[in-house]
């Protein structure tokens, strides 16, 4: 279950109070305090491959799309 559809299933039940409260217990991800999952990418929200360096916090994708802009330049 990705993270999105435990909201499209928290919609079938919201109507039952107590179904509710069950489900969000058991099914709802946690929040992080550390990790990979703590900082996604300001960009596009992608957890995985984070560049954090210089407080850029995008992933490897959105950095090289707007990498020369940010004003690096790529050495060969």
């Amino acid at each position: 279950m990705g993270a999105s559809d435990w909201k499209n299933l928290l919609r079938q039940v919201e109507h039952k109070p107590a179904l509710v409260t069950r489900f969000l217990k058991y099914n709802k991800p946690k929040d992080r305090k550390y990790g990979l999952a703590k900082k996604p990418c300001v960009r596009c929200g992608r957890i995985g491959a984070h560049v954090g360096a210089y407080g850029l916090h995008l992933c490897r994708q959105c950095f090289r799309e707007i990498a020369t802009e940010l004003g690096f330049k790529k050495y060969q």
